[in-house]
């Protein structure tokens, strides 16, 4: 049985800025479970017994080589691709970056990676950071573009 496919899985992300106020984004690549080719705001899977924030700063660590300091919770959303077949609950938190020059470190998941102003994201982006980037703005209207 897999999470997210034969029952709702949960899925953290992160926000993560750096100390010039840009934001990590990664490009998912072919061997993503979903959306490929769109950028996000990254993160994964909740492994059992995992708190959140650990689950998230663990990904970071493993994906990117990046510690982060997870911070408050931005959103709370569900993450529904039924042309995929997949069904996710998806936390995404406020971190900052703390140390760790990004790199990709498990490629095919994961094709580009970058730091971006907020208000000049590359594009396309996925479904939950489209919806991460709407919550952002309406917590932090000064930000909103």
């Amino acid at each position: 049985m897999k999470p997210g496919r034969d029952y709702i899985g949960v899925g953290v992300g992160a926000v993560v800025f750096n100390d010039a106020g840009q934001v990590f984004l990664a490009q998912r690549g072919e061997d993503s479970g979903n959306e490929r080719g769109t950028w996000e705001f990254p993160g994964g899977r909740v492994e059992f017994g995992e708190t959140l924030r650990d689950a998230v700063a663990r990904e970071f660590l493993e994906e990117y080589g990046m510690v982060i300091e997870v911070g408050q919770l931005l959103g709370l959303d569900d993450h529904i691709l039924p042309e995929e077949g997949q069904h996710w609950v998806a936390p995404t938190y406020l971190a900052r970056h703390i140390s760790g020059e990004p790199a990709i470190l498990e490629a095919g998941k994961c094709v580009a990676i970058g730091w971006f102003d907020f208000d000049a994201l590359p594009q396309p982006l996925s479904i939950i950071t489209q919806l991460n980037v709407q919550a952002y703005q309406e917590k932090n209207p000064l930000r909103a573009t």
